[in-house]
């Protein structure tokens, strides 16, 4: 028999108008859930309730939907990638980054459980791993509680430097095409973890890494298997300038043209495309090629503004018809403080107040998200969608006066007045602390496995640099 729990007399509720296709206020209604479903929101509730939740001091919102997320990389860059950029790169740090450090598996582990406690915490509820594959990913992933998206990466080539202002690349066809064959294997284990909250999707992990070949049969192996595909695409100067040396074609209209676009593929950031003021590009096709083909985008603005970069702009790619999904990328893996980041820069890069909105980006972070994945059962509170549930404690001093709920979560309280998250009916935080994993002991695993990345940086890196050459700690030592 499965339980009925009713949140009662919630002061204000984020509910999903299937009529006006938005999300919507109400104030003092009742939001109830038996399994993993939601069965009522909506005034004086009459039904059984096993439990009872007090809401007169609490917004209810819908689960917040993570599209690109590294969680078994990231946590270790914590000191590393904050201000670390290459100016020969464009300010682009990633390709040196990734030369020099490398975590082992036990690291890896204890990275993806820190992310998986921040995902929560900030009342994520699905997130798509973008990871290599590490020996517990599926298990860990699954006892996280969070809803979980496996992509496994794989690629034609990987990135290769000997200094600072040429990328070079590695192919090797046959290694990729058997990563693909081993990433689809990972993929039908996933889906048969008996939690049920595991899919799979294709991940061929860069336009530039891999092959027209490689690419094609990753959008054919997606759509017989009814799943999205996603790829990095259009995410530094440096690629969208190698993009244009092998094929005179921008990385999104080149995308287009080998048949990679669609209502399955998500683009992650795509930034860079045609009219960008850094590229001084003489089209400005791209974001029209985008919204034709109903290829979605995964933005994740905080990354890039630690390089001096962002979207330009995000009210630009909606108008233009682009389905937006938001993305946590790198730690700290706190989606609120995305769709804040995505907010504010989006206004800076247009000099303009109104390109966007508080509802567009929250849409972006729950419809939009939920869209690029092919469903229509999460990122909304309405009967008959998943039990996907966030509640905000409303008498958290950063959240008042409430005057508009939302506006106070996104600029002010964010991630610290998230009381409990549900994830498939299941509660996974309680008072802000997570019930699933163990966040403290990760980070103690972490310390031991950063600083064995960080000794080793010298043997990886291509002029043999320790970590602190390649990134200098913040002040001098005394």
């Amino acid at each position: 028999m499965k339980n009925t729990t009713c949140i009662k007399d919630c002061a204000w509720v984020v509910a999903w108008d299937n009529q006006t296709e938005h999300h919507h206020y109400l104030c003092d209604v009742d939001v109830a859930f038996t399994g993993n479903a939601i069965t009522f929101v909506g005034k004086d509730y009459d039904g059984p309730a096993d439990h009872q939740i007090d809401g007169r001091q609490l917004l209810v919102l819908p689960g917040f939907v993570d599209i690109h997320s590294h969680p078994s990389a990231e946590s270790a860059n914590k000191g590393v990638r904050e201000e670390h950029g290459v100016p020969e790169m464009y300010m682009s740090g990633l390709y040196e980054r990734l030369g020099a450090f490398h975590l082992d598996e036990e690291g890896q582990s204890a990275s993806a459980e820190i992310a998986f406690c921040e995902l929560l915490t900030s009342g994520v509820t699905t997130v798509v791993d973008l990871s290599e594959a590490y020996p517990d990913w599926i298990d860990l992933l699954a006892r996280s509680g969070l809803r979980g998206y496996v992509a496994p990466g794989y690629a034609s080539s990987s990135w290769q430097m000997d200094n600072r202002h040429e990328l070079k690349y590695r192919w090797d066809e046959a290694a990729g095409r058997k990563a693909m064959d081993q990433a689809l294997e990972l993929i039908t284990e996933a889906e048969a973890h008996p939690c049920g909250r595991l899919t799979g999707m294709l991940y061929p992990a860069q336009i530039d890494t891999c092959s027209a070949d490689l690419l094609r049969d990753s959008v054919d192996a997606a759509r017989e298997r009814g799943r999205p595909l996603q790829t990095h695409a259009a995410q530094s100067v440096v690629e969208f300038n190698v993009m244009i040396q092998r094929y005179g074609k921008t990385p999104i209209l080149w995308a287009s043209d080998i048949g990679l676009l669609g209502p399955n593929t998500i683009l992650g950031h795509a930034v860079f495309a045609d009219h960008h003021s850094w590229l001084h590009w003489s089209t400005r096709t791209d974001l029209g090629v985008l919204a034709a083909s109903q290829t979605s985008v995964a933005h994740c603005p905080v990354v890039f503004s630690r390089y001096g970069q962002t979207m330009q702009n995000l009210g630009r790619y909606l108008r233009a018809g682009v389905n937006v999904g938001i993305g946590t990328d790198c730690a700290p893996h706190n989606i609120i403080e995305e769709i804040r980041a995505a907010a504010i820069l989006a206004r800076v890069s247009a000099e303009d107040i109104f390109t966007i909105t508080t509802e567009d980006v929250f849409h972006a972070a729950t419809i939009g998200s939920a869209k690029a994945l092919l469903r229509d059962d999460i990122g909304r509170l309405a009967p008959g969608m998943k039990a996907d549930i966030v509640l905000v404690d409303l008498a958290h001093p950063p959240m008042m006066p409430v005057r508009d709920p939302l506006r106070s979560l996104v600029y002010h309280a964010a991630d610290r007045s998230v009381r409990d998250v549900y994830v498939d009916g299941v509660r996974v935080v309680e008072n802000g602390k997570v019930l699933t994993l163990d966040f403290r002991d990760a980070c103690r695993r972490l310390e031991e496995a950063q600083r064995h990345m960080l000794e080793a940086a010298p043997s990886h890196d291509y002029a043999n640099r320790t970590d602190q050459e390649i990134s200098p700690l913040s002040l001098r030592m005394g």
